[in-house]
Formats: C-alpha cells, structure tokens, sequence
C-alpha cells in the first residue's frame, strides 16, 4: 500500500523581516525558515505579521512601523536592543503588537511573538510591562485622557503642539527640534487624522483642552 501524503501546513502565518542591514535579516530569516507555521514573504509584499529589527528608533524606524500598520494592514513585531522609557507608549501607539529584546530573540521566542501578534494579542518583556503600567498609571493619576491608542499626544507631539501654539512655522519648529519639515507636517497631519481635527488651530485648542501643552 502506498504511503498517505501528508495534507499541506493550513493556517500559515505570513511575515516580511526588515532589518537594518543584511546579516541581521539572513538570521532571522534562517530562525523562522525551520518553523513550518511561518511562511515568509522574501519580497516587500503585504503579509500578516511585520517584524521589524530596530538598532534605534528614530523618525524613519517608527515611519516604517506606522506605514506597516496603518498602510499596509499588517501587525507588526519589533526586535530590538532597546526601548528608551519615553519611547514606549510612541512604539505602542504606532500597532506594534510584540516587542522581543535583540538579546532573547531565538526562534522559539520570534515564532511564539509572531504568532501571538497575528491572533491580535500583545506580548512585552516583562520590564517593558511594568514600565508600561506605571506610565499609563501616572497618566491616570494625572487626569490624561487614555483612548484606544493609550495616549491622544506622545512625547514627540506635545513638542510640535508647543511650538506651533507659540506662533513658529513648519520650518522654525524643524530648525528647533532638529526635526525634517515634513516630519513636523507628518506629526501634524497623523493627530489631525487621529483625533478627527480640523486645522492647527483644533489641534492647539485640543492640546490646551486636554492638559497637553
């Protein structure tokens, strides 16, 4: 009797990896080509799961974050050395699901993160939880409002905000912060976008409103 033919892996989760140079990519790209749950996208084509290793994150790394999310309808993973306090609830706030230090990233714990990413679950290294708790805890206690993106004004908003409620234009409040002009119009157009504002003038009226500036 001939041997039954295995039924093909059903229920794969399809995941891109994008790292800052080659040799981090090729390794996580040889951690998961082992995992038959994974199927990996070699290309640049929209799959379930993002996952993303990060040395900083600065403007253009929380853009790619963003863009996956929002863009491309993708959850997103993101490997990374670390995660400054302040940037936490910014890297929250942009859909990233699962957050694995660079250090513990074996493939066991990138399929288990990917995985819990594509259900719609969230996983923190349990210092960034705490950190975590305790920042939305202090904004509880201060009287912040809290919507479904943990935060209507992160860090790097409130700056932006600040400035424009002084009466500086795109480029001076770039010149100030160290910033491109079209981060500083990317800052504004996404809280416009995100809280259903009108202009500038809606979004200073918000920020003062609100407690944020």
């Amino acid at each position: 009797m001939a041997a039954p033919i295995s039924a093909p892996t059903t229920n794969r989760v399809r995941v891109t990896v994008t790292a800052p140079d080659p040799i981090s990519r090729e390794g996580v790209l040889s951690q998961l080509r082992r995992h038959p749950e994974v199927e990996l996208e070699e290309d640049a084509s929209p799959a379930a799961v993002a996952l993303f290793i990060e040395d900083t994150l600065d403007e253009a790394a929380l853009t790619r974050l963003r863009r996956a999310v929002r863009s491309e309808g993708a959850r997103a993973v993101l490997v990374a050395g670390t995660v400054r306090e302040h940037e936490l609830l910014e890297v929250i706030e942009c859909g990233v699901g699962a957050i694995v230090w660079r250090h513990e990233a074996t493939a066991q714990r990138l399929v288990q993160a990917v995985l819990t990413t594509a259900r719609g679950g969230g996983e923190l290294p349990s210092d960034l939880l705490g950190q975590l708790i305790g920042q939305v805890g202090r904004l509880h206690r201060g009287g912040a409002d809290l919507p479904g993106s943990f935060l209507s004004f992160t860090k790097r908003e409130v700056d932006v905000v600040r400035l424009v409620a002084d009466g500086f234009d795109t480029s001076e409040i770039a010149m100030k912060l160290s910033y491109s002009e079209r981060t500083v119009k990317n800052v504004m157009h996404g809280l416009t976008t995100r809280l259903h504002l009108r202009n500038r003038a809606h979004v200073v009226a918000h920020a003062l409103r609100e407690g944020y500036i």
